[in-house]
């Protein structure tokens, strides 16, 4: 690009020497025109003359004037004068451009200093240049620089060609051909910028199909590692697994626990042979590093109770209750372990009359294993327990909605409806076919008892006796006769008369008897202060008459004053 600039400033300082030479030898005849005195009019008639009186120098003629009818006439001459010299440079200029183009095209160097330093290497060859040891890339690359030559040479012949045909008209012929050539060197220009970007294109390609290889490969890897990875870990949780299944206590032990289980295995063991201080250290040396450990606070729970028993200590036992109540409720708990916990705890808080605290409990479980029934029941029957009759009313009623063959339900609405509602012919139904269904729950002295006195008061004395006696063949009552509800399991023999030696309470009943103007002023005190006798009898005992009693103790807190 840089040597066709040199011959086109050349070419173009050239024409204009020439332009400039023949506008003085014009001003020349202008001047000896007006000397003629010819007149402004004839100016243009006199440049016409004027050149061509300086191409017939060599043969004198005669001046002849000649009409300014056109100027065409005049600029034809002209051009018909300068015509040998305009071909001649036409041919060379084109000669020498040809040779130039050929030469920046077949020469690598050339090449390279135009991908750098032109406005055609600034785009994307610039990266192309960087990938010059690809043997694909300088194949391609020399391949079309060689098509470019060829169509280079071509075209150098086509503008030859066009310039003879217009060798009659010099000057139009100039014009054309610098149209010409400046139309084939933009075209070379395009064909150039669309050849070699095309190769970037494709080396693009080749590179990004190269760099995608590179990554799928990486991606390979990096899956595979994981794959490795996350089977390893597998093949590892697999074998913990295995370990823990095969662990005689994995039921109640969670994850954390296993990890520690040797000691806890040592403390239960101690516990388990009584040695409560022990184990009692034991349990705590765990739960000094280790103080979410559920079966750990369970162990030290169950250590305390045993103390508790031992002591005869309630401070005792309510530590033990607290650290089982928080083993029940932690997360990560094993479901066995806290089905144990919630059993005892229960039974703890009901031997301690902490009955709305069991009823608690017993929420707890309801709501965190809702389809288990066993915890609504029990949840129920701790309603009972605290006099909430009607909230155990409603919890078994919705229980009979959802399951109509509910037997523990259908014995303990029964129950209500007798003692609390004093309604027999709705008791028996329900009480009966609960009994009968004989489901865990249901054959408890106190449903045999309940049916068969409502059998009785009823008038049903049949069916009453019938009751009495299932009961006590399934060993609730001592006979049909003595259905005592506390000592089923106790041989009593039936006297009609006894002496205080034949009780074996002698010593009991002497004191009662050194202390009978105590207890009269106790019971005295008593009665209602209002109707002067004693409250009216709570269970439902009487079926004809006045009965009263007199309560010395209730829920476990004593009622004298």
């Amino acid at each position: 690009m840089a040597v066709y600039f040199l011959f086109t400033t050349t070419t173009t300082t050239t024409t204009t020497t020439a332009t400039k030479h023949k506008h003085t030898r014009t001003d020349h005849v202008l001047k000896r025109e007006k000397k003629v005195n010819m007149g402004p009019k004839k100016v243009s008639n006199s440049l016409n003359s004027a050149t061509k009186t300086e191409e017939n120098q060599s043969q004198p003629q005669p001046v002849k004037r000649q009409r300014p009818d056109s100027n065409k006439s005049s600029v034809n001459n002209v051009a018909s004068s300068s015509s040998p010299n305009s071909k001649t440079f036409l041919l060379v200029a084109l000669s020498l451009l040809v040779a130039t183009t050929a030469v920046i095209l077949t020469n690598d160097d050339v090449k390279m200093f135009l991908i750098q330093f032109t406005s055609i290497g600034s785009n994307t060859l610039e990266e192309v240049a960087k990938y010059t040891d690809s043997a694909q890339y300088v194949e391609e690359e020399t391949e079309a620089v060689s098509e470019k030559s060829s169509q280079t040479h071509d075209i150098g012949k086509d503008s030859a060609k066009r310039s003879k045909l217009h060798a009659s008209s010099p000057v139009e012929s100039g014009t054309k051909g610098e149209k010409l050539e400046k139309e084939s060197d933009d075209q070379e220009t395009r064909e150039g910028v669309n050849n070699i970007a095309t190769q970037s294109v494709k080396v693009d390609e080749v590179l990004t199909e190269g760099s995608d290889t590179k990554n799928v490969e990486k991606d390979h890897t990096e899956s595979d590692e994981a794959d490795k990875e996350i089977k390893k870990e597998s093949e590892e949780d697999q074998k913990a697994k295995s370990k823990r299944e095969s662990y005689e206590n994995s039921a109640i032990t969670s994850k954390g626990d296993f990890k520690i289980r040797k000691r806890l295995d040592e403390a239960d063991k101690a516990l388990q042979m009584g040695e409560l201080k022990k184990a009692l250290d034991l349990f705590d040396d765990i739960l000094k590093n280790k103080s979410q450990s559920p079966r750990a606070l369970w162990g030290k729970g169950q250590v305390l109770d045993k103390l508790a028993e031992q002591q005869k200590s309630n401070k005792m036992l309510e530590e033990g209750m607290a650290l089982m109540d928080k083993a029940l409720r932690l997360s990560k708990t094993p479901d066995l372990l806290r089905m144990r916990i919630a059993e005892k705890l229960g039974d703890r808080q009901a031997f301690r009359g902490w009955s709305r605290k069991e009823a608690e409990t017993w929420r707890y479980m309801m709501e965190r294993y809702p389809n288990m029934p066993e915890f609504p029941h029990k949840l129920g029957t701790s309603y009972l327990k605290t006099g909430q009759n009607e909230l155990a009313r409603e919890l078994f009623t919705n229980l009979l909605k959802e399951n109509p063959e509910d037997g523990f339900s259908l014995v303990h609405l029964g129950f209500i409806l007798k003692i609390t509602d004093l309604n027999y012919t709705g008791a028996i139904p329900m009480l009966q076919k609960g009994i009968d269904s004989r489901q865990p729950g249901t054959l408890d002295g106190r449903f045999f008892y309940h049916l068969g006195d409502a059998y009785m008061r009823t008038s049903n004395n049949e069916m009453a006796r019938k009751v009495y006696q299932e009961g006590a063949k399934a060993g609730l009552f001592l006979s049909a006769d003595q259905r005592s509800l506390y000592n089923a399991e106790t041989k009593i023999t039936g006297r009609p008369w006894w002496t205080p030696a034949e009780t074996t309470y002698l010593k009991y009943l002497t004191i009662l008897e050194n202390n009978w103007e105590t207890i009269r002023d106790e019971g005295l005190a008593q009665l209602d202060q209002t109707t002067g006798s004693f409250s009216p009898e709570e269970e439902n005992l009487r079926e004809t008459g006045d009965w009263k009693q007199f309560t010395l103790y209730q829920r476990g807190k004593s009622l004298v004053v």
